[in-house]
């Protein structure tokens, strides 16, 4: 991990030259290991590197010392964000060593708003990411506004191989066009419909209300404690879709799918039913597994707001602060990977941990 450090002196730096007191790849260092080590804010990050100069000095040069929080914080509104993502990427390819491991990996494709970007002046920055079936982030792009995720989609599918993977989009990744582009790309979609985006939604509802139909259907369940109480999900898939009048203008579509939830806690009983189209064979257990997989990138999004307090930042610049969002995000993965002590503890605790004795816990996480 020492060498990845080194990939930021490759870093291009557009600042003038003569008036550069810090350089930009220590920035950048000094603000992902103050991540990992609990700081979420600009003045906690300096105060971080004030704290602990003597350990940042074994891996970067620091000719004036340590950057003021208002110079972190201008210098990472500068940054690149393509640079980011390359030096995430490096981090991501040796910290997820199970690549390969089975035959379809799941990336789910889903939003989020950085709210404290937001105020009476301007709208928040709206993150469109990708998140494996293991909770990895892998890639993510910025958009103005909740409406554009469907543009910054196609530009996501791009910045991976997903060949023979399987791609799951929540409702608002319903389109043709990106249909399409991921049966290109040699990958299989699983999308959920919603019942605002036509007449499709309705005649798959429609298909699995039939009983005589549905009993047809290829079908699993799970049973399992969650919430403080019982939940059922049941699975439903069929490639009986000869009727289907708009099965022509979906690449690829070979089946479609229900999956109804259903939770009982406190004696009472609550049920949520969704429906889904797929370029997949039948195999319920497969469809099944994609579905409930997709769930992941929620589980990464509370991360993001509860082991990282991402919602609290109140960074206004808009490059700066979606710049912080890859840094919080590669930090996470790290936390995924890296073990503290015998027991297993959450990811709010390592971070905390980390901040407790950085010296010797960024040494182990720098040495993996």
């Amino acid at each position: 991990m020492v060498e990845t450090l080194k990939f930021l002196e490759t870093a291009i730096d557009c600042r003038q030259e003569k008036k550069v007191l810090h350089k930009m790849s220590d920035v950048i260092a000094i603000v992902f290991m103050a991540t990992l080590a609990n700081a979420d804010e600009w003045v906690a990050i300096e105060i971080f590197a004030i704290e602990h100069e003597s350990f940042l000095r074994r891996y970067l040069e620091l000719p004036h010392g340590i950057p003021s929080h208002d110079t972190l914080s201008r210098v990472m509104a500068i940054v690149s964000s393509d640079f980011l993502q390359r030096f995430k990427k490096q981090w991501n390819e040796m910290l997820n060593s199970d690549e390969g491991e089975k035959i379809k990996k799941i990336f789910a494709i889903d939003g989020k708003t950085q709210r404290g970007n937001a105020n009476i002046n301007q709208g928040a920055n709206h993150i469109v990411g990708v998140v494996d079936e293991d909770g990895f982030s892998l890639t993510q792009r910025c958009v103005d506004e909740k409406s554009n995720e469907i543009t910054a989609i196609p530009k996501l599918l791009d910045d991976l191989n997903i060949t023979s993977h399987i791609i799951t989009i929540d409702a608002m990744g319903y389109q043709k066009e990106i249909a399409k582009k991921i049966r290109k790309k040699k990958a299989d979609y699983v999308l959920a419909l919603k019942g605002n985006q036509g007449t499709l939604h309705e005649d798959v509802k429609m298909y699995f209300d039939t009983p005589d139909l549905l009993c047809n259907c290829n079908y699993t369940i799970t049973t399992e404690k969650a919430r403080s109480g019982i939940e059922r999900r049941e699975y439903w898939q069929t490639d009986d879709i000869e009727w289907l009048s708009q099965k022509k203008d979906w690449a690829g579509l070979k089946t479609i799918a229900m999956t109804r939830n259903t939770i009982v806690k406190n004696g009472k009983q609550t049920s949520e039913t969704r429906y889904f189209i797929s370029s997949l064979p039948v195999d319920v257990k497969e469809i099944a597994r994609a579905i409930r997989k997709h769930w992941m990138v929620e589980s990464h999004h509370h991360h993001l707001d509860v082991t990282f307090r991402e919602d609290a930042n109140k960074t206004l610049e808009k490059q700066a602060a979606f710049n912080m969002g890859i840094i919080r995000r590669l930090a996470l993965n790290v936390l995924k990977v890296f073990d503290i002590g015998k027991k297993p503890i959450s990811l709010k605790m390592k971070r905390f941990s980390i901040g407790t004795n950085p010296e010797k816990h960024l040494e182990s996480i720098l040495n993996l």
